[in-house]
């Protein structure tokens, strides 16, 4: 019985008509399409010249009728939606009815279909849209949609294709899509009758190192949330797997692939400072929502969709995301490859090590885990419980005071002058109850990275961006907080602007006396310093300025940042101890406890990473022992 039908005008009217090929990838996203909504459990693509000598998709699924057939390459004949109320409640891939119709006019187009109840199947063949051959065929159930010579009718469309590399490139990143979003379906693909990929595992990270490398499935963190609303699963990128292109991001709704801005973003804005600046993370997630909240019928591509309610879902959609990647810690892990195993004996071979992000489980808090790592590397038995939460009167003052913490001596002098900028340790020797006589121990190499012991190894730190963190943080609460935060000069410094610097300090003199810049007005274009957040370094009040706004300046010319989150990066940059710096024993360990006092201690405010960790296991394997 016949299952397709021509869409009433009244329907065929209110779908977005439109160019559905646009190229070899749009053909390969139809028929693949068209192939999953038959109920295939197995699909081949095979390409020629990157689509543009032969397209061909063959899928095992429910086939074809004859009066189907003959319909389903008509404009606007479909088997998916029969009115207009189905278009609020679709549950297929395809609804138009379009893309075969558009498909075989520009094309020499093959179809061999046979249903489970026909003994011989039917081949139709098309050339330029029109009919030019039908028979009988021997074959297995299913479908095979053959396009050859794509474009050979519209030499104006295929003189503007890209190159065979770009255009093999848009199909592979489609054909990976179904692969990824349809585990349960067994996928092969053929390019110039290379195989390229055989897949029959339906577990999803098994198909991502296919794809990405036999490691890449240990860089996920995998999250799931659901609720009578909205359900969320699937698998985001640690940061050290960061991109440079939004390829790499994959977003389903009710397993459609679709675009959208609100996801994209929510996802960037959840990830914060662990990003490298314009990179992305990758994202391969699954959302299922109520059909008749999603309007897919955007674009001719199908890609486009609206929310009915785009806010409320960001406001379930962004805190998932964002606890999930809170819940992990992302110090880089040297991890010991096979290579790394083999001992020295083969000359002229050095071991190689990569920076990966491995995931800790049953943790809340990876901040005190680490930290507490670090703590007890000085002895053999835990000795104290989770840290306490910070109280604001510790975070921006030298002074002792009643409940704030002080340093256990005074650094000597000498040592940089640091001690007018790195603060004392955030914690009194009640909360970590560790004997003074044994301490972490801490190494500063080439007066450039903290190495320090640990109790399952060792961990490195670089002094630098570890100093821009805790910067980073403590401006961003100075500003939002309204936390007295200057301390007042002895000696008053003035400082002649450029026109352009006097601009950059009128549009962010607010916020700079927020964070504890007091600053008077001297004449034109000048203007005197009497005051300085408490982490200034004595001595470079005019310089760390100008450096401010110099920097405030080139990121608003790269980057979309906010004012005061700019000016936080700005300040932290400019003011943090710089490599090649000595650090004494003290402030060493004064930077390490501020350092795991802030929200996020694993990168920078710019995206690099703080901390790198070296397991005794991984040690062992290096030197042979394992």
């Amino acid at each position: 019985m016949a299952r397709i039908a021509r869409l009433p005008d009244i329907v065929a009217n209110k779908i977005s008509a439109g160019e559905v090929v646009q190229r070899p990838a749009s053909v390969v996203k139809e028929l693949l399409e068209n192939a999953i909504d038959a109920g295939a459990s197995k699909i081949t693509v095979a390409i020629k010249d990157a689509g543009k000598e032969l397209i061909r998709i063959v899928d095992n699924g429910a086939g074809m009728v004859r009066e189907d057939a003959l319909l389903c390459v008509e404009r606007f004949a479909t088997s998916k939606i029969t009115g207009v109320e189905d278009l609020d409640s679709l549950q297929s891939l395809g609804f138009r009815g379009e893309a075969l119709a558009s498909i075989s006019s520009v094309s020499h187009f093959e179809l061999k279909t046979r249903t489970a109840k026909e003994t011989l199947g039917l081949r139709l063949r098309y050339e330029g849209g029109v009919l030019a051959e039908e028979s009988g065929v021997q074959g297995e159930q299913g479908s095979t949609v053959t396009v050859r010579n794509l474009f050979y009718n519209v030499p104006a469309r295929r003189k503007f294709l890209k190159s065979n590399a770009t255009e093999y490139n848009h199909i592979f990143e489609i054909v990976k899509s179904f692969v990824l979003a349809y585990p349960e379906i067994e996928w092969r693909m053929y390019s110039d009758d290379e195989e390229l990929f055989h897949v029959k595992n339906p577990d999803i990270l098994e198909r991502l190192n296919v794809f990405y490398g036999d490691d890449f499935a240990a860089g996920m963190i995998e999250l799931s949330e659901e609720n009578d609303y909205l359900s969320i699963r699937g698998f985001l990128g640690k940061p050290a797997m960061q991109k440079r292109r939004k390829l790499d991001q994959y977003f389903f709704i009710n397993r459609r692939l679709i675009q959208n801005r609100m996801l994209s973003q929510a996802v960037q804005q959840a990830y914060g400072d662990l990003l490298v600046e314009r990179q992305t993370p990758f994202v391969l997630l699954f959302l299922n929502i109520d059909p008749s909240r999603v309007d897919v019928n955007v674009h001719p591509a199908k890609l486009e969709i609206r929310f009915d309610d785009e806010r409320n879902v960001r406001n379930m959609f962004y805190p998932v995301i964002k606890r999930a990647i809170q819940l992990h810690d992302f110090s880089p892990d040297l991890e010991v490859t096979e290579s790394d195993r083999l001992l020295s004996g083969q000359a002229g071979q050095s071991a190689f090590r990569k920076l990966s992000f491995p995931d800790i489980p049953h943790r809340a808090i990876t901040t005190d885990d680490l930290y507490r790592n670090y703590r007890e590397g000085a002895f053999h038995e835990p000795a104290f419980s989770p840290l306490p939460p910070l109280h604001q009167s510790t975070m921006f003052t030298h002074q002792a005071s009643a409940g704030q913490a002080v340093p256990e001596r005074e650094l000597r002098e000498g040592d940089e002058g640091l001690s007018s900028f790195l603060l004392a340790p955030l914690y009194s020797d009640e909360a970590l109850p560790i004997p003074k006589d044994v301490e972490p121990k801490i190494w500063q190499l080439h007066n450039k990275y903290l190495i320090c012991q640990i109790k399952t190894g060792l961990m490195i730190i670089d002094q630098h961006v570890a100093h821009e963190r805790v910067l980073y943080e403590r401006a961003v609460d100075v500003m939002n907080q309204n936390v007295p935060n200057s301390q007042q000069l002895l000696f008053p410094q003035k400082v002649e602007f450029r026109p352009w610097e006097y601009e950059i300090f009128e549009e962010i003199r607010d916020d700079l006396y927020r964070l504890g810049f007091n600053l008077r007005l001297f004449g034109n274009k000048t203007i005197m310093i009497e005051g300085v957040p408490q982490d200034v370094k004595p001595g470079t009040e005019v310089t760390i300025l100008q450096d401010m706004i110099a920097e405030y300046q080139d990121n608003a010319s790269k980057l979309k940042l906010d004012k005061r989150d700019n000016l936080a990066k700005s300040y932290s940059c400019r003011n943090a101890i710089m490599a090649g710096q000595k650090l004494s024993l003290e402030e060493m360990r004064s930077l390490i406890d501020n350092l795991f006092a802030t929200r996020e201690p694993y990168s920078c405010p710019h995206g690099r990473p703080v901390i790198i960790k070296l397991s005794l296991d991984q040690l062992d394997k290096m030197f042979g022992r394992k």
